[in-house]
């Protein structure tokens, strides 16, 4: 198992899903997910600290692990088969370990509300991971290439503002 942690989460342009990008401790290596908008907002929510009026789904889930005596120990987002991850919540009960079942996307929701580390097989990273490319444009350039303005620009043109 090797620890990780929530480096961002990406919106697509093209769909309504996101990429949560899990980035591992000790290296660059970076573990994008596709979730979808419900369950990104339910992370964001935490990690943000928003405050909500009434108890989402996934403060609900870690109320009842609580009152049934358990706590959230880790997480573990442990295959990838046929193109899709799978994860395993796993809750300490009065020391015996449960382990359950869980999309990835709603492991890491409650990884981020109970405040415990979120893990991902070695296999998983070995064959999904992947190194962020480098920055094409440093912030430290003094210019832009052309040809990006003008890409930027033709873009700009297409934009009605007065909508």
């Amino acid at each position: 198992m090797i620890q990780v942690v929530i480096d961002s989460i990406r919106v697509s342009l093209m769909s309504p899903h996101r990429v949560i990008l899990l980035k591992e401790i000790d290296s660059e290596r970076q573990l994008p997910i596709w979730i979808g908008p419900f369950e990104t907002d339910a992370i964001v929510v935490e990690l943000q600290n928003v405050e909500t009026a009434r108890p989402l789904t996934h403060d609900l889930l870690i109320s009842v692990i609580e009152e049934l005596g358990g706590v959230v120990s880790h997480v573990l987002v442990n295959e990838l088969k046929e193109d899709y991850f799978t994860a395993r919540v796993f809750i300490d009960q009065n020391g015996k370990l449960i382990d359950i079942d869980a999309r990835p996307s709603d492991a890491i929701a409650l990884a981020v509300r109970a405040k415990v580390p979120i893990f991902v097989a070695k296999e998983v990273l070995d064959e999904a991971g992947v190194l962020p490319e480098e920055e094409i444009i440093s912030i430290d350039d003094d210019q832009i290439p052309e040809d990006k303005l003008d890409a930027f620009a033709d873009f700009m043109d297409t934009l009605d503002l007065d909508d």
